[in-house]
């Protein structure tokens, strides 16, 4: 009796074989099918990440395009920091440049400590900005919506 033709409790070895072979295929597709459905989600949660960081990133580079304005920097200096642009008589020619080079840097004022600052009660810190004036509107930063 060869093997291809051989009985075992009625059915031909041959056809168990092959039952349990598509069983096992079919096992296996299953498998293969419900991974690439975890990973296609795995993807698509990932994707969503993604869109939501470049969002991100366009707000902010919006948000730094606001704060860089020229207008807006020159506006601050003036009411926090107290400076105007520089006058014209204040400019040097090219003429006047071997001039300025030679004398050396301007002498210096003897400027506090911070200490000595606190110590005698002025109202100025070298080193710490002043406050605010009172009427100066406080910058408001954009929100991020999701």
């Amino acid at each position: 009796m060869s093997v291809l033709s051989r009985k075992v409790r009625g059915f031909r070895l041959v056809d168990l074989i092959g039952v349990g072979l598509l069983v096992a295929i079919i096992v296996g597709v299953y498998l293969a099918k419900t991974v690439a459905g975890r990973e296609r989600a795995e993807i698509a949660t990932v994707e969503r990440q993604i869109h939501g960081e470049q969002a991100r990133i366009r707000l902010l580079q919006a948000e730094v395009a606001h704060l860089e304005q020229p207008g807006r920097i020159e506006r601050l200096s003036t009411v926090y920091l107290n400076m105007a642009p520089v006058p014209a008589s204040r400019e040097a020619t090219v003429d006047e440049l071997p001039r300025l080079a030679t004398g050396g840097p301007a002498p210096k004022s003897k400027a506090p400590s911070a200490v000595a600052a606190l110590v005698n009660g002025e109202g100025v810190v070298p080193g710490v900005p002043p406050a605010p004036p009172s009427e100066a509107a406080p910058v408001q930063l954009a929100e991020a919506r999701p």
